[in-house]
């Protein structure tokens, strides 16, 4: 008969050992060169895991069967980790579950006074919904509008209302660096995105709402200032252009570029080559509710309306007559551009939306307190989750990788699970609209097409969370979330898992087995020890077994358990044994994991419902 003790030691050092992955095809218990393939998929994952860049970062890693939810992998599951944009999934199952996907925004132009002829006498409102998909053009079809309904003068204010939000532009943790470029744009009520397209071929209508859209070309030649065009045009900013056109092949290096903070004075500086592509970049505008305004009261101009009075921030009267509103795209057609471009600035609206509909207050305190009873609806433990902001870019929210597959699995229940499921990135579609941040990744693999997830990107935070089918046409559902590490973003490990996943099948040896002899595994519950306090672990069985049990810790903690207790039969049917922890080990939620093997050799694997955590 196998030694249980031996097998254990080669099919789950890869968990347990520090920074240790078995190496080699190891012998089973039939002495043949294989393995479970759950194991084997395990040990494969792990060992994508060991990349030196991880060894002092933290990775938490959650695999489930879509149709069961039964765990294929864990690691460090239980550990809550900032999700960078992976928020964004938090905030749109919310929004679809809330608002609903029909849901649309209403942006309206409004006056207080009397039309007497041509002239309009009373001020005029330009009052926001939240819609983060205005264009400049629509701003300019109000202005249409006006002089279509016979107004050639308006004897008043122009007015923009911006209230329907607070008037806190910024999330709380918002880093300085990133208050210049459309991820880091003011939220406002009354907003304005650009339309790149007026400018660029090649430019996508991404709607950055709260910025402008800049391209810099070379000049005709050597030594001309740089071309540099931008959409809408506003004498609201102002760009100091210090790029310098110089001979074909020579250096093209933005040398730097700026929005001072508190101006809308832009600068860029830097070389282009004659013939050179141009730089692109969008930058985020310092209060918008203000561009629009001048946008708005340039639109009246171009219509030769004439206005005699002031442009001025205020808020609309309740028995102000409307004069014209525009309906934006459902919410089902704005999840696109939303999450297949992690559009920071819609998630933050939409946050702000749900605040204003559910408790009457467009604020991010009350729009996260939505998403937190939506999210604790779906089963999620906010115990273990805390939210910052809407779109990711606080390096303070948190959630665990088990409780990001939990609420992945509850929006399947979800009517509207499809609208939400078709926003999610495609690895290696090229269609921007399809493929999103995922369209140059996993090209050529069994992941291409297949997996549907949510990527996520900051400074030292990395994270991919969604959808993937396996080679057995299985649907699984994985979060992975990487933090703290130095360098690049690891989306090379987060490849490498996903189509790890997709090639995975549990057909042949290994398979889903009802006639496991492990039951009635304790501990139930989690237990807290301290240097010198002991664990029992017991499960009940068939007589006759030899079995075993192993901690399960989190990979690359500087201090290990051993790796495996033999268990006795303590009575007939009955297993036992016991762990001490030592004065040098910290651990925190490990999983305590079983294999038993029967007369016949053959394995059987179980994990106990309670986790070990030791405090020093």
């Amino acid at each position: 008969m196998a030694n249980v003790n031996q097998t254990f030691k080669w099919s789950l050092v890869g968990v347990m050992i520090v920074g240790t992955v078995a190496a080699g095809s190891g012998t089973d218990l039939h002495g043949q060169d294989e393995v479970s393939p759950e194991i084997e998929l395990r040990n494969d994952l792990l060992d994508i895991l060991d990349e030196e860049q991880l060894h002092s970062a933290l990775a938490g890693v959650h695999v489930q069967y879509a149709e069961t939810g039964e765990e294929l992998f864990s690691h460090q599951s239980h550990t809550s980790l900032a999700p960078a944009s992976g928020q964004k999934l938090l905030v749109g199952a919310t929004a679809l579950d809330v608002l609903g996907p029909d849901f649309t925004f209403e942006t309206g132009v409004y006056t207080d006074g009397d039309l007497e002829g041509n002239e309009l006498h009373g001020n005029v409102y330009v009052k926001g919904g939240g819609d983060p998909t205005m264009l400049p053009d629509d701003y300019e079809q109000f202005a249409q509008t006006l002089r279509e309904a016979g107004i050639e003068q308006i004897h008043g204010d122009i007015i923009a209302d911006d209230s329907y939000f607070d008037d806190r532009r910024l999330s709380l943790d918002l880093s300085w660096a990133n208050q210049r470029g459309h991820v880091g744009a003011q939220v406002s009520a009354l907003s304005v995105a650009p339309e790149a397209t007026l400018i660029s071929d090649l430019a996508l209508d991404r709607y950055n709402t709260g910025s402008i859209y800049v391209e810099v070309h070379p000049g005709e030649e050597v030594g001309d200032a740089a071309d540099i065009r931008v959409t809408p045009e506003s004498d609201y900013f102002t760009i100091d252009n210090q790029m310098t056109t110089v001979e074909e092949g020579g250096d093209r290096a933005l040398t730097s570029w700026d929005r001072a903070h508190g101006t809308n004075d832009i600068h860029f500086e830097g070389t282009i080559p004659v013939g050179a592509n141009p730089f692109t970049q969008y930058v985020s505008i310092w209060e918008p509710t203000e561009l629009v305004l001048n946008l708005f009261y340039d639109g009246l101009g171009a219509e030769n309306i004439e206005v005699h009075g002031e442009l001025v921030l205020g808020e609309t009267p309740e028995d102000a007559e409307q004069l014209a509103s525009r309906q934006s795209m459902t919410l089902e057609q704005l999840m696109i551009p939303f999450m297949k471009f992690s559009q920071n600035n819609h998630s933050e609206h939409l946050t702000k939306t749900l605040g204003k509909v559910v408790e009457d207050e467009g604020s991010w305190d009350a729009g996260l307190s939505v998403v937190e009873d939506y999210l604790d609806s779906a089963g999620v433990d906010m115990d273990v989750v805390q939210l910052r902001d809407g779109s990711g870019m606080s390096h303070l929210n948190a959630i665990p990788a088990e409780q990001m597959t939990q609420l992945l699995s509850h929006v399947q229940t979800e009517d509207w699970y499809e609208v939400f499921y078709d926003s999610l990135p495609v690895a290696g579609e090229p269609d921007h609209y399809v493929g999103g941040t995922l369209r140059t990744r996993m090209v050529d693999t069994a992941a291409e097409g297949n997996v549907t997830a949510k990527t996520g990107s900051l400074t030292s935070k990395s994270s991919l969370s969604g959808y993937v089918t396996d080679a057995d046409g299985h649907e699984l559902i994985f979060a992975m979330l990487f933090n703290n590490y130095k360098g690049s973003s690891p989306t090379s490990v987060e490849n490498e898992i996903a189509v790890r996943l997709a090639e995975y099948s549990a057909e042949g040896d290994g398979g889903d087995d009802d006639s496991s002899p492990i039951r009635n595994v304790k501990p139930a519950e989690d237990v807290t020890l301290r240097a010198g306090e002991s664990v029992k672990v017991s499960f009940e069985g068939e007589p006759g077994l030899e079995a075993a049990f192993s901690i399960r810790v989190p990979l690359f903690t500087r201090s290990a358990p051993p790796t495996e207790v033999m268990m006795r039969e303590a009575e007939e049917g009955v297993y036992e044994g016991y762990w001490t922890a030592t004065n040098n080990l910290s651990v925190d939620g490990a999983q305590i994991e079983i294999l038993a093997v029967n007369d016949e050799g053959v394995e059987f694997r179980d994990v106990a419902e309670g986790r070990i955590t030791i405090q020093r």
